[in-house]
């Protein structure tokens, strides 16, 4: 089948994207009627999988505007743009005033020294020199806009401090647990841009080479508020 919608490279979901969606998948009941909100939308596919597994509305915030457009478009094309309303701005400053029952978020938070690579946007692959520059504005304030009995879906480097990620949301009242941990591939122009302390710090825990190759540890956490969050899918 041909596509309808015309597709951006720079847009293309990553290995990243698709094991956010492989979580969703595995957990239909917590999306199906869910007023759900993702931040950092980029083609809008994750949208739009939380859309085909019945999610009650479908609100999205990036800071690109081509994100923008080639969401609406898919969405459109999948027939959810009823359903969808989305931002153009900077992370939860156009939905402050809301509350969402499933939060997601693929957020930039490779640890770079200096500007994206590639085909790829600054604001899409860049966390900063820790890779912690969007993580922590998101972990900030997630429980002031998730709904008690919600849950959140995030994905996480290993190597960027996942321990201090976890600690932070037991601070302010939510727990966290791996719902998906795999190794990812590193090309080289990425490996050039991280910091040396982060490879030598985290070489043979979270980061891995075999011969010229580089790999990553890359998690989706799962946030809930209090205790343990469930275990099994879709409860």
């Amino acid at each position: 089948m041909e596509p309808h919608v015309s597709t951006d490279p720079s847009l293309s979901p990553s290995e990243y994207t698709a094991a956010l969606i492989q979580v969703l998948r595995e957990r239909p009941l917590a999306v199906a009627g869910a007023r759900t909100l993702e931040i950092g939308i980029g083609s809008g596919v994750v949208l739009a999988g939380m859309g085909v597994l019945g999610a009650a509305s479908l609100c999205g915030v990036d800071i690109e505007r081509p994100a923008i457009n080639a969401s609406l478009a898919l969405l459109a094309e999948e027939g959810l743009d009823d359903r969808t309303t989305l931002h153009h701005g900077d992370m939860w400053e156009p939905v402050a005033e809301h509350h969402f029952d499933l939060i997601v978020a693929n957020l930039p938070h490779f640890p770079m020294l200096g500007g994206g690579y590639g085909i790829r946007r600054p604001s899409w692959s860049d966390g900063g020199p820790d890779g912690r520059r969007f993580l922590d504005p998101f972990i900030g304030s997630l429980a002031r806009q998730l709904h008690k009995g919600g849950r959140a879906l995030m994905t996480h480097n290993a190597f960027v401090g996942l321990d201090t990620t976890c600690e932070r949301l037991q601070q302010i009242g939510l727990q966290a647990r791996p719902a998906l941990s795999r190794l990812v591939f590193i090309p080289d122009e990425k490996i050039l841009l991280m910091p040396d302390a982060v490879w030598r710090r985290e070489e043979g825990r979270t980061l891995f080479r075999c011969g010229p190759y580089a790999f990553g540890e890359l998690v989706v956490l799962e946030i809930v508020w209090g205790g343990a969050p469930a275990t099994e899918s879709g409860q």
